[in-house]
């Protein structure tokens, strides 16, 4: 009798131990919760990514749509030469491409898209028919669709981050998106004016500068640079945000990526169609190339060295 009452003893108490570890098993993982994720005992899930294996994501949906601002620019291989009656420079014939810090924009929002933390994203780009090509290149690295805002290259040339920024302000509308993403500046005009006015048009909070992103639910947590160090922003979107040069590092298009952007749908549309204004306040009054490097001199003592800033007046 004693050793059927101890083994039903046993049974009972491991029956019990399974239970507890049953209940350890699936609970333990959701210890604490924070936004978008959840931690445990032997997983940590944020914003659907876990340490081990997959997991529901607990939090809020992923964002709608995001919006790109893919500006073509001068080739930075290319040779760029002023026109003769200096009112601009020589674009005919130069090879164009996508703005190294819109690059980086379109890198972000592809790398969000493949943690599922994006539905859709669009690249834009305003301009003459050869704006197509960046938004193809876009296309490539990973965005879905895009829309070419056409413009007459004459007109485009007078285009300022003003207008630029009416046209996003109205095309954020009218696709619903709730985070217009685009590179903190352009390299050939370095105005880096486009996205604050983006963001000022919308009344929609901005984060500048960026160099590291994350979708917190309905906020954007954004990093950004400044002169004395970082700073850390908490937007609630809809928002405005523009990529600084260490937020991310491109990848290169791959061939088949290539291939399959020709087949995606590129949406062309008339500025005028979006009621928008494009007529610039601003004129250039003259563009002159930079004055030539004169040769230097060798001197053989600090003495000479000193006696020459003197002749040249630095000193």
């Amino acid at each position: 009798m004693g050793v059927k009452r101890s083994l039903q003893s046993g049974g009972v108490l491991l029956s019990l131990l399974t239970n507890v570890l049953t209940v350890l098993s699936t609970a333990t993982n959701y210890w604490t919760r924070q936004h978008g994720g959840h931690s445990g005992l032997w997983q940590e899930c944020v914003q659907g990514n876990c340490s081990n294996i997959p997991c529901q994501r607990v939090g809020t949906e992923a964002p709608a749509f995001w919006l790109l601002c893919c500006d073509p620019v001068f080739s930075p291989a290319g040779q760029i030469r002023v026109k003769p009656d200096k009112s601009g420079v020589v674009t005919d014939g130069v090879k164009h491409s996508m703005n190294p810090f819109c690059e980086i924009a379109v890198e972000e929002a592809v790398r969000l898209k493949e943690k599922k933390l994006v539905k859709e994203v669009i690249a834009v780009s305003c301009g003459p028919s050869q704006c197509q090509e960046t938004i193809r290149t876009a296309l490539a690295m990973g965005a879905d669709r895009g829309i070419h805002v056409e413009i007459p290259a004459a007109e485009a040339n007078h285009l300022g981050p003003l207008q630029v920024a009416k046209v996003l302000a109205k095309l954020a509308e009218k696709e619903k998106v709730n985070l217009v993403l685009m590179g903190k500046q352009a390299i050939d005009d370095d105005c880096n004016q486009t996205g604050q006015m983006t963001a000022g048009l919308l009344d929609w909070p901005q984060g500048t500068f960026a160099s590291q992103v994350t979708i917190e639910g309905d906020k954007l947590k954004v990093e950004r640079e400044i002169d004395g160090g970082l700073e850390t922003l908490r937007l609630k979107l809809p928002a405005v945000v523009t990529a600084d040069l260490r937020l991310n590092e491109p990848r290169y298009a791959t061939l088949p990526n290539i291939m399959k952007a020709k087949k995606k749908k590129i949406e062309v549309i008339k500025a005028g169609d979006l009621g928008v204004d494009l007529t610039s306040k601003l004129s250039v009054v003259s563009v002159e190339d930079p004055p030539q490097r004169t040769a230097g001199v060798k001197v053989e003592t600090t003495e000479d060295l000193v006696a020459k800033l003197r002749e040249v007046g630095r000193i």
